[in-house]
């Protein structure tokens, strides 16, 4: 996998878990342009590898998982680059929700503003104790611009959703799990080992299924999209697969199933 100036990345390639590590502790793992652009690369890279079958997205140190956006390099734009690089961002992170191979964010201490937003893409979130969220953007007279106004509302609903945005509060874990923004709270020395145990479960299913089952979960939220039907169309499709008829002839044998994604 290619080298990235701002991540990186670990694939066991024994259990298919590719772990990206943003890295740009002195600035607390901030986002920049190109910490976007090295986003949305090694997002492409393990979508095309085969040997990679999940990710964990996490942040270097012990401090943030992604403490914001970089503040001086948005100070710089004006509106036209201002919108230009909303949907650059947009577009890296739409490509984690869409990822057809699981992506969970291992939140390892701040996730605000462009953090926030980058953990909500992802299919599952963990934090750790010590982790805190929030979307602080209306401070500096902006909005979310990476998708934090559309995914917070889809996850803890819209009136809670808005009282975060306009109020810029920050909560902490144990709030973020009440709320479901989070799936799980551990100590921050079993976060990863806890998210490679969660992901390496998932990975035993049929990867085929696990990728409709995004596609589907994803369709009820896209407006262009009838999720009904999607769920409908891809459960059909899987009754041709290889998975379908390998799961259901162990499942009559009583044996592990052994999915090889097609």
């Amino acid at each position: 996998m290619t080298t990235f100036e701002n991540l990186l990345t670990d694939l066991d390639a024994t259990t298919g878990i590719l772990t990206v590590t943003l890295n740009r502790p002195s600035k607390l793992n901030a986002l920049n342009a190109a910490t976007i652009e090295d986003i949305r690369s090694v997002m492409q890279q393990a979508l095309d590898d085969q040997v990679v079958r999940g990710i964990i997205l996490t942040g270097s140190g012990e401090k943030a998982f992604v403490a914001g956006a970089d503040i001086a390099e948005l100070a710089a734009l004006d509106e036209n680059k201002g919108r230009r690089a909303a949907e650059q961002g947009q577009e890296a992170f739409c490509m984690i929700e869409e990822s057809t191979k699981p992506v969970i964010a291992a939140v390892n201490g701040f996730a605000l503003g462009g953090g926030c937003e980058l953990a909500m893409a992802c299919h599952l979130r963990v934090a750790s104790d010590n982790a805190r969220f929030g979307q602080p953007e209306v401070n500096l007279g902006l909005i979310p611009g990476y998708g934090g106004t559309q995914r917070l509302p889809q996850l803890i609903g819209k009136a809670k959703a808005l009282e975060l945005l306009m109020t810029a509060d920050m909560i902490k874990a144990d709030e973020a799990l009440r709320l479901g923004l989070v799936n799980h709270v551990v100590p921050q020395a079993e976060l990863l080992p806890f998210c490679q145990q969660l992901l390496a479960r998932i990975l035993t299913k049929a990867p085929l299924a696990l990728g409709l089952i995004i596609d589907a979960v994803n369709a009820h939220y896209d407006k262009e999209k009838h999720g009904y039907q999607t769920e409908a169309n891809a459960f059909g499709r899987l009754f041709s697969s290889e998975d379908f008829k390998e799961g259901t002839q162990a499942f009559l044998e009583k044996r592990p199933a052994a999915f090889r994604g097609n």
